[in-house]
């Protein structure tokens, strides 16, 4: 069984993003989404209030983007509040502390704080990588180059949407091969663990990017 997860959406509970709880669920499923992962900016709030409220079959998977000293990091299947400001090594301590996964978030995107990869960081214990991110620029660029570094550190590969807007959610996402007829969010964490994903999606339209920018100048 295949599920398509966005494994990055951001919530109001962002200071940069004004989507509502009411329209993730909408925007996932019209856009045919099993499950979405909430990873709004060094908060766990929006995931934990989504999750009280959503009783649908859309899967929704708790997480926070923790800001490093190096670059961002996405916690998947955490619900405690992982701080901010620390460095990579200490940061991923604390995610598996509390049985979470390590994602590095759009590594290479230096002007969304992405951090710049080696051996020696993924080292440190990240688990996996987001090859594919829909609002990063260059897209297949960063695409391309973010797709041989996985592949030749053998590092399981996702994908997200980094939606910031309802219309960006789904732009990109993960197929997890799952073996369960109904998983739970540990079998999603541990497929992906293994490396049974695939990254899909394509970049943000422009003029998706040009609403973001004025509803932010708007504010």
């Amino acid at each position: 069984m295949s599920l398509k997860i966005d494994l990055h959406v951001h919530t109001c509970y962002s200071g940069d993003c004004a989507t509502t709880l009411e329209e993730i669920v909408s925007q996932s499923k019209r856009k045919g989404l099993n499950g979405v992962a909430i990873t709004d900016h060094n908060t766990i709030e929006g995931a934990s209030k989504l999750i009280q409220k959503e009783n649908s079959d859309l899967m929704i998977i708790p997480g926070i983007e923790v800001s490093t000293t190096r670059g961002h990091i996405l916690g998947i299947n955490v619900t405690a509040l992982i701080p901010r400001g620390l460095g990579i090594e200490e940061t991923v301590d604390k995610i598996h502390e509390a049985d979470g996964i390590a994602i590095a978030a759009h590594p290479l995107a230096i002007y969304k704080k992405g951090m710049i990869l080696n051996k020696k960081i993924v080292a440190l214990g990240i688990d996996a990588l987001e090859v594919v991110n829909a609002s990063v620029f260059p897209f297949f660029l960063l695409t391309s180059l973010n797709g041989r570094f996985a592949h030749r550190l053998h590092l399981p590969q996702t994908g997200g949407s980094d939606a910031h807007l309802p219309e960006v959610i789904g732009l990109a996402y993960t197929i997890v091969k799952n073996e369960q007829t109904e998983p739970s969010v540990e079998d999603i964490i541990g497929a992906i663990k293994m490396g049974r994903t695939t990254a899909f999606g394509k970049g943000v339209p422009w003029t998706l990017r040009l609403q973001k920018t004025i509803r932010k100048k708007g504010k």
